[in-house]
């Protein structure tokens, strides 16, 4: 007989993943990192944790979510890595670069240009901001510095390094791919790196978006927030868009993703493009 609050299809699996654990996971990974994980995501988590269980070398799942609760400070990242989600590509949601590339026009004589890309996964999303900024200034050295941040440590070693395999580049005009990227040869071959110039616009640093305090400096022309708030539930998003506001240029804009809405924050920010918008108060 199977227990309650346990899948049948448990019975398959290398490890028991019962409700219950399902449910410490779902508590854990929102105090923790604010996801709000469905209630449709049990195989995809149980899949992602059983790894770490392996790693770990613990024999459940009540043990290992013991283990990250109350002695193994150091699973946490682990832990929060194997749940986040990093899908991105280059120039994705790509009308909102003419978009950016229209406002830093409008801002180029006003001296150094601020950007802040709050969710930047493996890279592509800010490298493809300082594209943008390159085509803006016609030099591969413009007067701009890009704030690249992530939950994810992992993504983020991956985006420092700057190296894609060249099916991720498929999808770029061949004009960009040209100018913006140095093709491997012989062992590296498949793979191309980004242009050194771009790497040394961005800094790549760790941020958790709930942390009561961002070590974060503004104010920033523009702030890239996409596909993020998709995973907070609106009371959390709130909280992250009211520490938004005060990071921002009164004319500064926040970018969304396609299906992000924040018709709950009116206060704080209105649309202003498609899936753009600006602060509500201008003046502060």
């Amino acid at each position: 007989m199977i227990a309650e609050n346990e899948d049948s299809s448990d019975r398959s699996r290398e490890y028991s993943f019962t409700r219950t654990d399902f449910e410490r996971v779902r508590k854990l990974i929102y105090k923790h990192a604010g996801i709000s994980l469905s209630t449709g995501k049990q195989n995809m988590v149980y899949s992602r944790l059983a790894r770490r269980l392996r790693a770990t070398g613990l024999d459940s799942f009540n043990e290992y979510l013991n283990y990250l609760e109350y002695g193994g400070p150091e699973e946490w990242e682990a832990f929060t890595n194997a749940l986040t989600t990093n899908l991105t590509a280059f120039f994705r949601e790509q009308h909102h670069f003419p978009i950016l590339e229209r406002h830093v026009e409008q801002r180029k004589n006003l001296g150094k240009i601020q950007l802040w890309c709050s969710a930047s996964s493996t890279g592509e999303e800010p490298y493809s901001m300082a594209m943008t900024m390159v085509q803006v200034f016609n030099t591969y050295t413009p007067p701009v510095h890009i704030l690249a941040t992530d939950l994810d440590t992992n993504v983020l070693a991956k985006a420092q390094m700057g190296i894609y395999s060249m099916d991720r580049l498929e999808k770029l005009p061949r004009d960009k791919l040209k100018q913006f990227f140095l093709k491997g040869k012989g062992m590296q071959a498949g793979f191309a790196r980004v242009r050194p110039e771009l790497r040394n616009m961005i800094t790549f640093r760790q941020l958790n978006l709930l942390d009561e305090v961002w070590p974060i400096r503004g104010p920033f022309d523009a702030i890239f927030c996409r596909n993020v708030m998709i995973y907070f539930d609106k009371d959390t998003q709130y909280r992250i868009l009211k520490k938004f506001v005060p990071l921002l240029t009164p004319d500064g804009l926040l970018f969304a993703g396609h299906s992000e809405s924040f018709q709950h924050a009116v206060d704080l920010f209105k649309l202003r493009e498609k899936t753009v918008y600006e602060p509500a108060n201008k003046v502060r």
